[in-house]
């Protein structure tokens, strides 16, 4: 699924093509019996209010708020998206592009499209005002790169969960938006912190390595234009790279990459998650 910095480069890459254009058409080959009584696109009645509302209006900007694309539109409505395991945006995509599940067409002659596989996808429609209240975000927990997310914070937050394994108390978007399950093997092999830990046990100074690993990791993998180990593409329809950099997730059997570190990378299952970590250097704290 793709995480914060997946859907930070999926923003980048829409206000780098499609702000300020205009959607002269929209369609889409979603349509589940199970989404027909709720407000999403998959239920054919919401989709014609959908298609109304965001036909003959211009983008002013995309924004992400945790693992959510917010597309504001110049009638103070804002499509969310939601990418879920497969799905990402393609700009100007090739005739052959597979699994499109969502077509936007542009005054330009262009087409930004969702290539969905699963057909996972969450897109809905919410006034702009009301997005940030709205049940799809308010229930949040801060966003890791804001400038003023710092330490005191994160030790906060995570401790709202004191007997939680610290595998899932980062991926809880309740406490901190936007790390899944790539970037909190990525932070927790940098911390040194088995995730399986009990969050109360854990020393201060392993929440201090944690929280620099946490801005780090984030921060990699937005420069290295996401993780494509699975199928996220960037708005080019092209890989990222922070695959080829992991030390952690899906490296079940390689040797620990940390200097002086004989470790073997293993893989447990954590609440139903997978969880890749060195069983030497990363300690477990219970």
């Amino acid at each position: 699924m793709p995480e914060l910095p997946e859907v930070q480069t999926t923003v980048d890459g829409l206000n780098r093509t499609v702000k300020g254009r205009t959607i002269r058409a929209v369609s889409t080959t979603y349509n589940s019996p199970h989404y027909h009584s709720k407000e999403e696109i998959k239920n054919p009645l919401f989709f014609k209010i959908f298609r109304k509302k965001v036909i003959g209006q211009k983008i002013l900007k995309a924004e992400r708020r945790a693992k959510n694309i917010l597309i504001h539109l110049n009638n103070k409505h804002t499509i969310l998206i939601h990418m879920k395991m497969t799905g990402y945006f393609f700009y100007n995509p090739p005739k052959d592009a597979s699994f499109i599940r969502l077509k936007f067409n542009l005054d330009n002659g262009k087409e930004l499209v969702l290539s969905d596989m699963r057909k996972f996808a969450k897109i809905t429609l919410v006034p702009t005002k009301e997005i940030h209240e709205s049940v799809h975000l308010k229930t949040l927990g801060p966003e890791p790169l804001h400038d003023n997310f710092q330490f005191p914070i994160f030790n906060f937050q995570l401790h709202k969960k004191p007997k939680g394994k610290i595998k899932s108390v980062l991926m809880d978007q309740t406490l901190i938006a936007g790390i899944g399950n790539i970037y909190s093997d990525e932070i927790l092999w940098r911390a040194g912190v088995h995730p399986l830990s009990v969050v109360a046990k854990i020393p201060e100074k392993n929440f201090k390595e944690m929280f620099k690993a946490m801005k780090e990791v984030l921060k990699k993998g937005i420069d290295f234009g996401g993780d494509s180990m699975s199928d996220y593409r960037n708005i080019k329809g092209e890989k990222g790279k922070f695959q080829e950099h992991h030390r952690a997730y899906q490296r079940k059997g390689k040797k620990c990459d940390k200097k002086g570190c004989k470790g073997i990378i293993a893989r447990i299952v954590v609440a139903t998650r997978s969880a890749h970590f060195c069983p030497i250097h990363q300690k477990l704290y219970v």
